[in-house]
């Protein structure tokens, strides 16, 4: 975040290492901006911009006529990937396992493959799919969002996996999946997301794009977002003997 007045830094650097070796614990009152002035000797724009770039990392929050505060760092909960693939609402059966009671709800429609799902289906670039876009929630609240994408004609709505996980669905008409590939990475949110999932500014979210293989054919392939300062992701690789 570039300026003009990069003494700014210096203030970011030490009001961060305060947060992180806990001088300034969760909740703790951030000086103001008059104050910070006082204190590090700097001008009215470095320390706005002080607090901005500590809000846009997620460490402070601020409230409307009170000030900014500590922002309080949430315990990340577990999600193990794959690890309930067989069940008829496999992110469902890994909340659920934390004592979280999980609904969604879904919306299907026809679509045009985009380049990147085109070529994650192997498909030619506009070709039809069927597209399906879910919200998980946790006890009411949106905790996950995703996307999933099908050749058109493949069989059942991809939203019936609500009565059968998708792998058992998928074998039901006949493609046996054997493989499930996940790559993972972080980006920053869309507005959207950010609004439905109510992340705070700052934070960022994992983006989990899946393919379900039969053979050396991909016959569903899924975007799948995370909140980032809500869960870590968890493979296990089973070792054979």
């Amino acid at each position: 975040m570039a300026t003009s007045d990069p003494v700014y830094l210096r203030v970011v650097a030490d009001i961060r290492r305060q947060i992180v070796d806990g001088s300034l614990p969760p909740g703790a009152s951030i000086p103001s901006r008059a104050q910070l002035t006082r204190k590090y000797g700097v001008g009215e724009t470095a320390a706005r911009h002080a607090l901005r770039v500590l809000a846009a990392e997620g460490l402070i929050v601020g409230r409307v006529g009170s000030g900014h505060y500590v922002r309080t760092q949430p315990v990340l909960l577990p999600l193990h990937r794959l690890r309930f693939h067989d069940h008829h609402a496999p992110f469902g059966a890994d909340i659920s396992s934390h004592g979280t009671r999980t609904t969604w709800d879904w919306r299907t429609e026809p679509a045009e493959a985009t380049p990147d799902i085109a070529q994650r289906l192997r498909l030619d670039d506009s070709a039809p799919v069927t597209r399906t876009h879910y919200v998980f929630r946790g006890d009411g609240r949106p905790i996950q969002l995703a996307t999933s994408y099908e050749p058109a004609g493949l069989g059942e709505t991809a939203a019936e996996e609500n009565l059968r996980g998708p792998v058992a669905r998928l074998s039901a008409l006949g493609f046996k999946i054997t493989e499930i590939v996940e790559q993972v990475y972080t980006r920053v949110p869309q507005p959207a997301e950010s609004d439905t999932l109510a992340l705070p500014t700052g934070v960022h979210v994992l983006h989990v794009e899946r393919t379900h293989w039969a053979g050396d054919r991909p016959v569903e392939t899924s975007d799948i977002v995370i909140p980032g300062d809500r869960y870590r992701l968890v493979y296990t690789h089973p070792l054979q003997s």
